[in-house]
């Protein structure tokens, strides 16, 4: 091989190696071997040998720094191609990844911002008297003003967030949403929030259950809650944690009849014997206790210091609160909606009916209505109103989820079969039962009879049971009256002694759905009831009688005096149910398909946070830390916080170590 050749065959080589593969390579260094071997071979004179060498120990040098190249690469490559290193890769690809569709949709002009902002304002123009008329006209307008930019927003991203209406809200909401979902953002926390996912302890969801009552106080927070607890821990899908307001000695003998308790086991042990006595079978919930003091001027309990701090971190999942309004007038501590998945609210009591009749009731309303409006929104995720008799709240939806006692269906089936052995089940005539009040349909009742003492038939007559600090008066003012009504000592409805009567008689405009209503129902009785939004889910039943009028009560009197009423269908007996109560519960509640998850559930937004609903809170949370300015709104002297006693008989601790006073 000739000199020419060689360096001819080397530099051929080189320019090979710059695509080579391994394979290449491999040829290569058999090549530079060949030509290092056959070098003492060369014809070349040795004046020019040197100069040939030196050609083939640079190509010789280079060839090694390619290899080690190539080795660092391949060492490299492997590194990239490493599974964790791909994953981080692809997550930070669809952090960074700008949507195909970002490039569409304009950016929100200032009509947009402004519409948005007005309508995620309403809570608080609410408040100040603004009526959501004008701000849907507000909104209308400044929407008329960017109808093209809404107008853009591209027919895939609409349907990706299912905005089929063409309403003006619809079509705003899609707007908001498509613009901040081109830029990738989804929302999960906003001003004073910090979410957290609660992990499901023993495979099961937690159902934390807050109620104003407890028994052996006989009222509709006490009972009701008690009832749903009991069916909702029935299906043992879940665990049920049921809170009751535990009171002092000297409150409890304000409240409870002739019974007081020295610790709470013996209260809870009272609690359920009453209550398996009456579903019949055994309860699996769990029965806690929170600090409460009892309101005498209104009759009512209110919470001592953070009632939330009482749930443990890992068992906040899903809150239900009673009376999320009462509840929550005077709560300073967390956001219920920060520390749980999803609060439902459910309301109770008709508050602004009973607040009217007071001293200067119109003007004690105004301002409790709107208070009721600020902490269900702050607090609430899903608000569930008895009936249309209460207040329009945010976030509502009305649906009866509440069942009767299964005793009181017991006896509506026995007085049926007799009915049907021609035996006669109701021997005595009208009745009524109920707290012995002004405010619980006393009132109306009286004038009702006082009016048409004449029309009604001859010897009609009235038992009433019950008991209350407007006892005396009421009976005073019936016998003034000359009124044909006879009082005795309230009893419970399941009593054998009111099994024998036909017509349950209640006139009360200020419930919100009467218990003892639907239990009368339940009986086979006639219920003769007003006309009012709170009989509105009695009206299917062909036993309910309702008037509009004084001369139509006396009509409906008279028809259900004289008239058998219809046995209930089995349809009608399950509606009454607790059962049916607790099936439409889940669903109106929305609790049916977040207990289905098989995680909790992650709070996203793909839309704008609300802002407006967390300054409520942080103003409410503000002005409930102040003591001067609970005390001018009317609550109890020391609810900020728990006092010694409550610690000493719920093992809490003590009150100046959960509160510590520093600099002393």
């Amino acid at each position: 091989m000739t000199a020419e050749k060689a360096i001819s065959f080397i530099s051929k080589g080189w320019r090979e190696v710059k695509h080579s593969t391994e394979a290449d390579i491999r040829l290569m260094k058999d090549r530079a071997k060949s030509i290092k071997n056959s070098g003492a071979k060369l014809q070349i004179d040795f004046d020019d040998r040197e100069g040939y060498w030196e050609t083939f120990r640079a190509f010789k040098s280079r060839l090694q720094k390619l290899e080690k190249k190539r080795s660092s690469l391949e060492i490299f490559e492997g590194i990239n191609n490493h599974e964790f290193v791909v994953k981080v890769k692809s997550s930070l690809k669809a952090i960074c990844k700008e949507p195909d569709s970002s490039k569409d949709i304009p950016p929100l002009d200032f009509p947009e911002l402004m519409a948005y902002l007005v309508r995620q304002s309403w809570p608080f123009l609410d408040q100040l008297g603004v009526k959501k008329d004008v701000s849907d006209k507000i909104v209308e307008s400044l929407c008329h003003k960017s109808k093209n930019q809404l107008l853009l927003t591209p027919i895939h991203t609409r349907e990706s967030f299912n905005h089929e209406n063409d309403t003006i809200n619809d079509d705003l909401d899609s707007r908001i949403a498509s613009v901040v979902h081109s830029t990738g953002h989804h929302y999960e926390s906003g001003l004073w929030n910090d979410f957290s996912n609660h992990e499901i302890s023993n495979g099961k969801r937690h159902v934390a259950i807050v109620t104003t009552a407890s028994l052996p106080w006989m009222t509709g927070t006490a009972v009701n809650p008690l009832f749903r607890a009991a069916y909702l821990a029935k299906s043992r899908k879940q665990s049920i944690t049921l809170l009751v307001p535990w009171l002092t000695r000297k409150d409890q003998e304000l409240v409870y009849p002739n019974i007081t308790f020295t610790s709470r086991e013996e209260q809870e042990v009272y609690i359920r014997s009453w209550l398996e006595e009456r579903i019949g079978f055994k309860t699996d919930f769990k029965i806690s206790f929170y600090p409460g003091k009892f309101q005498k001027d209104r009759r009512s309990i209110i919470p001592a210091g953070d009632t939330s701090k009482l749930i443990s971190s890992k068992d906040a999942d899903i809150a239900i609160l009673e009376e999320p309004e009462h509840l929550n007038w005077y709560h300073h501590g967390n956001r219920w909606t920060n520390k749980f998945n999803h609060v439902v609210g459910i309301v109770h009591t008709n508050y602004l009916e009973y607040i009217k009749r007071e001293k200067h009731g119109a003007l004690q309303a105004f301002f409790v209505k709107h208070i009721n409006n600020l902490v269900t929104r702050a607090y609430c995720d899903k608000v569930l109103r008895l009936s249309a008799a209460t207040q329009d709240l945010p976030k509502s939806v009305i649906c009866n989820v509440h069942g009767v006692n299964p005793k009181f269906l017991k006896i509506g089936e026995k007085a049926a079969a007799e009915r049907e052995n021609g035996r006669q089940s109701f021997s005595e005539g009208a009745y009524f039962l109920g707290k012995m009040v002004w405010a619980k349909g006393y009132r109306e009742l009286i004038d009702l009879l006082a009016k048409e003492k004449d029309n009604l038939s001859d010897g009609f007559k009235i038992d009433v049971y019950g008991n209350g600090e407007d006892a005396n008066e009421v009976e005073t003012t019936a016998k003034k009256l000359n009124l044909n009504v006879n009082f005795k000592k309230g009893i419970d409805h399941a009593d054998d002694s009111l099994h024998s009567y036909k017509v349950f008689i209640n006139s009360s405009v200020s419930d919100v759905l009467c218990t003892a209503t639907a239990e009368a129902l339940a009986m086979g009785k006639f219920v003769v009831c007003a006309d009012h939004p709170s009989n509105d889910f009695f009206r299917s039943f062909p036993n309910c009688l309702t008037y509009n009028s004084p001369q139509d009560f006396v009509k409906k009197v008279k028809l259900a005096m004289e008239s058998e009423p219809h046995p209930l269908t089995s349809d009608q007996r399950f509606n009454l149910s607790w059962e049916a109560a607790t099936q439409r519960f889940m669903e109106y509640s929305e609790l049916d398909k977040i207990l289905n998850q098989t995680r909790p559930l992650t709070r996203k937004s793909n839309s704008v946070p609300n802002l407006i609903d967390g300054t409520l809170a942080f103003a409410h949370y503000c002005f409930t830390g102040n003591e001067f300015l609970r005390l001018c709104t009317g609550a109890v002297p020391g609810t900020r916080h728990y006092n010694k006693q409550h610690s000493s008989d719920l093992h809490l601790l003590p009150p100046h170590v959960e509160n510590p006073i520093y600099g002393w």
